[in-house]
């Protein structure tokens, strides 16, 4: 096992082979991954390479990452009747058999397994990269309705329910050992309330869904697009892109106590101040740093440059020189 890893609310554990002695990798793999997420048995088909997160959260355990060939199984002594599995195959193939069926997910699908019976997984060659999850059927069937109804299903990973869903587990990984007690309740209930959507929920756990879960996932997600842009797009630009009306999304931010446009503010100064820091950017006057971050007034720049960050865009351009 490699990197950090934490025992608590929400234990998170880093693999990463590379970092692993040769001898010792399917047994940490066996112990991290087959009993803290999925309570399977793995038996490697190829040379051992995987490099994946996973995270132990209150009645969910969930592995986000890439690896090389396995059989995953499910023997008699590891059945688990409170465990329902969600594997999406962001990129490669695996085969799934279970209650007697044989499913392929391939790139951009995803199926379900229940715990309560032997199952099989065969990750093909050229390995999977995957989001996959274990939910405690106790707490998701209230959601849900009838779980049977959904097993052994193929879903799209391309609708926007499991689009949002796939992508909020994601950040919750990249949170890497940062979530708090607080923090990671919250994490659960929204990937809950997004996995009720993706999966097709009960008509109150829709609504309840759309009120909590979805607002909380489509917030970030458009946060990290605007952030991935450096802030240098309209509101025009971040409605389109998200097929969202601009009223919604600015009573997104409201709703979270700041202002869309003080966000996509914070970002472009955000974006100047890296790069007046960035040597390669000393030949550039300050103005044409200004209105690469977006800004076409200069002395609106300077003025709300200070207010961010207390000194002027000379002195720290200056300071970032003497370093």
């Amino acid at each position: 096992m490699a990197g950090d890893a934490t025992v608590g609310p929400s234990a998170s554990f880093r693999l990463v082979t590379d970092a692993i002695p040769a001898r010792d990798r399917v047994e940490i793999m066996r112990e991290v991954y087959g009993r803290t997420v999925l309570k399977v048995d793995l038996d490697p088909l190829a040379p051992t390479q995987v490099d994946m997160r996973v995270r132990a959260l209150p009645g969910l355990g969930i592995a986000t990452g890439s690896c090389s060939e396995f059989r995953v199984h499910r023997s008699t002594p590891l059945i688990d009747n409170d465990d329902f599995v969600l594997l999406a195959a962001l990129d490669g193939v695996s085969v799934m058999k279970h209650r007697g069926r044989e499913e392929p997910v391939g790139n951009g699908q995803a199926l379900m397994m229940s715990g309560d019976e032997v199952g099989l997984n065969v990750i093909q060659p050229g390995g999977l990269r995957f989001v996959n999850m274990s939910f405690s059927l106790k707490q998701l069937s209230p959601l849900i309705g009838d779980p049977a109804a959904v097993l052994m299903q193929p879903l799209a990973t391309g609708g926007w329910a499991m689009r949002l869903l796939l992508d909020y587990v994601q950040a919750v990984q990249d949170a890497g050992d940062g979530l708090t007690r607080e923090a990671s309740h919250l994490a659960t209930t929204h990937i809950f309330d997004l996995a009720a959507l993706a999966i097709g929920g009960t008509r109150d756990a829709v609504e309840i869904a759309r009120g909590r879960g979805v607002r909380v996932a489509r917030l970030r997600a458009i946060k990290a697009d605007i952030v991935a842009h450096g802030g240098d797009l309209s509101v025009d630009d971040v409605a389109k892109r998200h097929r969202l009306s601009a009223r919604y999304i600015r009573k997104l931010f409201e709703s979270d106590g700041m202002s869309l446009s003080d966000f996509m503010l914070g970002q472009r100064l955000l974006r100047a101040h890296r790069m007046l820091c960035d040597p390669r950017c000393c030949g550039r006057n300050i103005t044409a740093i200004a209105f690469e971050a977006g800004f076409n007034d200069l002395s609106h720049f300077n003025r709300a440059f200070r207010r961010r960050f207390g000194t002027t865009p000379s002195d720290v351009r200056d300071t970032a020189s003497r370093a």
